[in-house]
C-alpha cells in the first residue's frame, strides 16, 4: 500500500475536502501512469479508464496524458475497429476529449459512428430502453443494468450536446428516465444492479455498490450538460438528491462504501467509493451546496488510502454480473488492478482538483 497516503488531518480542512493541489496532482499522476502501463483493448474497461484519464487531463492540462490517449486511439484506428457494443461505446468519452483538445475530425467522426450505432442498431426493449450488452457474445435479454447509463447514455448526451443533435439528447434523457424508473428503489432511494423486463423484477434485488456509483456519477455529470430549465434537469437532480442522501448514510467510518451497501459484513470497495465521491463533488458544485463536505473529505481519505505508491488502485471488485444473492456479491474478488477502478478514482481526483 501507499506509504504517502494523506492522513485524515491532511485530507480535511474543518471537514472540507483538501484543496492541496500538489497532493491531488501527485495522486492523479501516479494513477494515470499506472493506467497507461495497462494493456487495454477496445472495450469498456478501457472506456472507463480513459474517461478518468480524460478527466485528469481536463483538470491538470498535462500534455503527457493527452498524448497517451491520442497514441492509443490512433493505433487502434490504424488496426481497424471492432464491432460496436453498448458497453464499448464508452470509448467515445475519450474521443470527445481528443476532438475538443486537438480539433482533429477523425475522433468526432468515430464518436458519431458510435452514436449512430446506439440510435439505430443497439438492441432495445420496451419503450426503447438499451439492453445491457457487455460484448458480442454476452447479451442479457430485456435487462437494463446500471452500467449502461455511464457507458452509453452519458456518452449520447455528451455528443448530442456537443453537436447540437437534439435526437441524441432526447434519447439519452429517456435512458435516464427509464433506468431511474427500473433501478431506483422508491423506499430506500438506493439503486438495484439491474432490471429484468421479462420477469418484471430486479433479479436478486441487491443494492450493489458500483451500480450506485454508475448511476450517481452519471446523473451528476448529466446535470452539467442539461439546461436547468429542462424538465429532465429537475427529474435527474431530484433522483440524485435522494440517492446521495441515502448513500451518505451507509458510508463507512473509513469513508468508503461496501460492495453490498447495506451489509456490514461486505467488504469496502474502492471503485464504488470513488464514483460516489465524484458524484458528491459534482452535485455539490452544480447546486453550490456545502452539505456534503464532510462525506467528501472522508471519501477522499478512504480512496487515497487505497492508492499504491505505483498508482495501482486496490480494493476494486472484479467484473460482476448480476449475482444470485448477497453472498455471491461478497465473494467477488477484489485483488487485481481494474480499468474501472483506475478510471473512477481519476474521475474523483479530477473533480476535487477542479474545485481547487
Amino acid at each position: 500500500m501507499s506509504t504517502t497516503t494523506p492522513t485524515r488531518a491532511a485530507a480535511t480542512r474543518g471537514d472540507a475536502p483538501t484543496c492541496d493541489r500538489a497532493t491531488l496532482e501527485d495522486l492523479t499522476d501516479r494513477v494515470v501512469r499506472r493506467t497507461m502501463a495497462m494493456d487495454l483493448a477496445w472495450d469498456w474497461p478501457a472506456g472507463v479508464a480513459f474517461y478518468g484519464v480524460s478527466q485528469a487531463w481536463n483538470a491538470t492540462g498535462k500534455d503527457e496524458y493527452l498524448a497517451y490517449l491520442k497514441g492509443w486511439a490512433d493505433e487502434r484506428f490504424e488496426r481497424g475497429l471492432p464491432k460496436f457494443t453498448v458497453n464499448a461505446v464508452s470509448i467515445g468519452h475519450s474521443l470527445l476529449t481528443l476532438h475538443a483538445a486537438t480539433g482533429d475530425e477523425k475522433y468526432l467522426s468515430v464518436a458519431q459512428e458510435m452514436a449512430e450505432f446506439l440510435s439505430k442498431d443497439a438492441v432495445r426493449f420496451g419503450e426503447g430502453v438499451f439492453q445491457h450488452t457487455v460484448s458480442q457474445n454476452y447479451n442479457f435479454p430485456e435487462q437494463a443494468w446500471a452500467d449502461t447509463l455511464f457507458m452509453a447514455a452519458l456518452f449520447l448526451l455528451r455528443i448530442g450536446t456537443k453537436t447540437g443533435n437534439k435526437a441524441y439528447m432526447a434519447d439519452a434523457l429517456e435512458q435516464y428516465r427509464w433506468h431511474e424508473t427500473f433501478l431506483q428503489d422508491e423506499s430506500s432511494n438506493l439503486c438495484f444492479h439491474a432490471w429484468d423486463n421479462i420477469g418484471k423484477n430486479n433479479l436478486s434485488g441487491v443494492y450493489w455498490g458500483r451500480a450506485n456509483a454508475w448511476i450517481a456519477i452519471t446523473s451528476a455529470e448529466a446535470l452539467t450538460h442539461i439546461n436547468a430549465m429542462n424538465p429532465a434537469f429537475m427529474r435527474i437532480g431530484d433522483a440524485l438528491r435522494d440517492q446521495l442522501a441515502a448513500l451518505v448514510r451507509v458510508q463507512t467510518p473509513a469513508g468508503l462504501w461496501r460492495t453490498v451497501l447495506t451489509d456490514e459484513t461486505a467488504y469496502e470497495e474502492t471503485s464504488a467509493s470513488a464514483g460516489i465521491g465524484a458524484a458528491l463533488v459534482i452535485y455539490s458544485r452544480v447546486f453550490n451546496y456545502d452539505i456534503y463536505q464532510a462525506a467528501i473529505a472522508r471519501a477522499f481519505a478512504g480512496v487515497a488510502s487505497k492508492i499504491d505508491t505505483d498508482g495501482t488502485v486496490r480494493g476494486v471488485s472484479a467484473g460482476t454480473a448480476v449475482m444470485p444473492d448477497v453472498q455471491a456479491y461478497k465473494d467477488i474478488p477484489a485483488k487485481r488492478i481494474q480499468g474501472w477502478g483506475q478510471g473512477l478514482t481519476l474521475a474523483f481526483l479530477a473533480a476535487l482538483i477542479a474545485g481547487c
